[in-house]
């Protein structure tokens, strides 16, 4: 199985790169942090997730936007978005894209 996103800045028509992202995994009540980092110059980030690591369950992705728009002088209205999904079979890809603009902000499961 992989997991991956990718985040585009859609009010510059341009991959989001620097943003910083964090995934985790719902145990026992708690989320439990799995990998973090930023996003490479197309918008994406790889390695979040160990080899063997992604399970079926609920998982968390976080992405750290008021910092992106921080850094580039932008004034936004969502200084974080937080994605909740499940995860019933972990052998399948599951892609979490982002589409992020500073008042705005929507996401599906890409392939």
């Amino acid at each position: 199985m992989s997991f991956s996103t990718h985040i585009l800045d859609t009010s510059r028509g341009r991959p989001a790169e620097g943003l910083p992202v964090e995934l985790e995994i719902l145990k026992d009540g708690n989320y439990v942090r799995l990998g973090a980092g930023s996003t490479d110059a197309d918008g994406r980030i790889k390695g979040l997730v160990e080899p063997g690591a992604f399970v079926a369950g609920q998982y968390r992705i976080s992405f750290d936007t008021g910092s992106y728009f921080e850094q580039r002088g932008v004034v936004g209205f969502y200084p974080e978005v937080k994605i909740v999904f499940e995860v019933s079979a972990p052998a399948q890809h599951y892609h979490v894209p982002l589409l992020l603009s500073p008042y705005g902000y929507s996401t599906y499961r890409g392939s």
